[in-house]
């Protein structure tokens, strides 16, 4: 009897021991998941540097970069036309400022599609004539005054609820009617 119970208490043993191990090893998975939890956290941040995001909506004008390409901060990748929030420069002459401001209603036609006109509203006039802005401003220096009408931007902005009526792109031209009896 007294050697079946020494067998039995060093199964025991043995079994604790192997206890111990195994407790051990699980501890050592435990670690290694734990360890490629943190690599796959690191993967997933080194893969958000390679996406690069546009702070607005809109669609892709003008591509410099392509896929593979490598770049640095500051780099010139591409141009992002707004999907919202268009507007229209419209050079008006100065004698048709004297009843136009701001909030009056507009009405712009663009020679994409002159059958749909878009609404809109001015939101600014400009502070200056474009000569006055341009590269080589208009001087007189021979003296002779001659009296050339001049034309100030003015800008209208086109209303929200009219987006995607017209394919509206930057640079097409445009004819902008004001209602001045409008505020």
């Amino acid at each position: 009897a007294q050697a079946s119970v020494a067998a039995a208490r060093a199964a025991l043993a043995a079994s604790r021991q192997q206890l111990d191990v195994l407790n051990t090893q699980i501890s050592e998975a435990a670690a290694e998941v734990a360890a490629a939890k943190a690599d796959l956290d690191t993967a997933r941040l080194d893969l958000g540097f390679t996406e690069i995001r546009s702070p607005i909506d809109g669609i892709v004008g003008n591509r410099l970069a392509q896929v593979g390409t490598y770049v640095s901060p500051g780099s010139y990748l591409l141009t992002i036309v707004p999907a919202s929030g268009l507007w229209v420069d419209a050079n008006f002459k100065e004698d048709q400022l004297r009843a136009m401001a701001d909030g009056q209603a507009a009405t712009v036609y663009a020679d994409v599609d002159p059958d749909q006109p878009l609404k809109g509203h001015v939101t600014s006039l400009g502070p200056a004539t474009g000569a006055i802005f341009s590269v080589i401003p208009p001087q007189n220096a021979t003296g002779n005054f001659t009296k050339i009408v001049q034309r100030v931007p003015v800008r209208i902005t086109i209303d929200a609820d009219q987006a995607g009526k017209v394919a509206l792109r930057p640079g097409l031209s445009t004819v902008v009617t004001v209602d001045t009896g409008s505020r």
